[in-house]
């Protein structure tokens, strides 16, 4: 494995322990793609830092125990907006 994968693979780690931020917000900011991390924190970090790993695996999987309430509020949001929206066309037809 090359050093860059491993050094990212170590910074990617610490900062998901440290924000507890998701793996689609932390791709963004390190400009690689959702499935580069996911790889990185579940199969190169074991490896690399086991102890870095597990503390890893709880924040992944505490986010994957909500993501169902994650995707409720969306599509409630959704749904809220596109209410407004019909409503401020009717409201101009008037």
């Amino acid at each position: 494995m090359h050093d860059y994968i491993k050094e990212r693979t170590i910074r990617i780690g610490n900062y998901i322990v440290e924000t507890k931020k998701t793996v689609r917000v932390i791709a963004k900011e390190f400009g690689v793609s959702k499935s580069t991390v996911h790889k990185d924190l579940t199969e190169r970090l074991p490896i690399i830092n086991p102890e870095l790993a597990i503390r890893v695996k709880d924040v992944l999987d505490h986010h994957k125990a909500i993501r169902h309430l994650r995707g409720g509020e969306a599509t409630k949001l959704k749904y809220i907006q596109s209410s407004k929206k019909s409503n401020t066309t009717l409201q101009s037809l008037k």
